[in-house]
């Protein structure tokens, strides 16, 4: 298994360099951050600790509330629409020449909304493996979170049983932290519904992606473990 991922991993380094070098054919977006990312790898150490990584969620978690990385001088690398497999390709530049010391991973919600391809969640979790295999050899401490609850993706509706596919990647993720021993930080009890497995409307506003007070929740969440590590 240690031979495949080894050879998996030198293959999406090698197609991480194809495609920055074939702008015209980003799929991965590379270029979103690739000029940010420059200035980035020049701050100093303390400047650059955290990293997060992941989709929408995070992306737009900076339009709404800016200050919160600024603040806490974190590293925000979101962008909307994509799934395990642009994470993939994108790790490298976004994360791992950025030399952090830790990196809050976002969970992989789009697999399950099928935006590259059809969802197979032993695919998907194969995927994870090798982004936490890649960090943990360039000496990056990964910090997992949960998929955020969802019943249905208002973009593509035609996805049935969401809220249990939410809920079964959830219980592989974390069980995934801990066979890598890797940290585990879980949103999705403070955003979910009592019942049905769907997102508090009240803290959302499209049933997937979170509102400002969603967010307040989600940082509360996140910055009350983050402040225990990092001192």
């Amino acid at each position: 298994m240690r031979f495949f991922k080894s050879v998996a991993i030198a293959v999406m380094v090698a197609w991480a360099g194809v495609s920055a070098a074939q702008e015209k054919q980003d799929w991965a977006d590379l270029a979103h951050y690739a000029e940010n990312n420059k200035v980035v790898s020049q701050l100093p150490a303390s400047e650059r600790r955290v990293v997060f990584f992941g989709n929408s969620i995070t992306e737009l978690w900076t339009k709404f509330h800016p200050n919160f990385f600024a603040s806490h001088k974190y590293i925000p690398r979101g962008i909307s629409g994509q799934t395990s497999y642009h994470y993939m390709v994108r790790i490298r530049p976004d994360v791992i020449d950025l030399h952090p010391e830790y990196v809050v991973l976002g969970a992989p919600t789009n697999d399950i909304a099928e935006n590259a391809y059809p969802y197979d969640e032993n695919v998907t979790m194969e995927n994870f493996s090798l982004l936490v295999t890649m960090l943990k050899a360039n000496g990056i401490k990964v910090i997992m979170t949960s998929a955020l609850p969802a019943d249905r993706f208002p973009w593509n509706p035609e996805i049935k049983n969401v809220a249990e596919k939410v809920i079964s990647l959830n219980k592989r993720l974390k069980a995934l932290a801990r066979k890598e021993h890797c940290y585990w930080v879980d949103y999705y009890p403070s955003l979910v519904t009592e019942t049905g497995g769907a997102f508090r409307p009240e803290l959302t506003g499209d049933g997937v992606h979170p509102s400002r007070p969603g967010y307040d929740i989600m940082e509360s969440v996140i910055q009350k473990f983050l402040t225990k590590i990092l001192k």
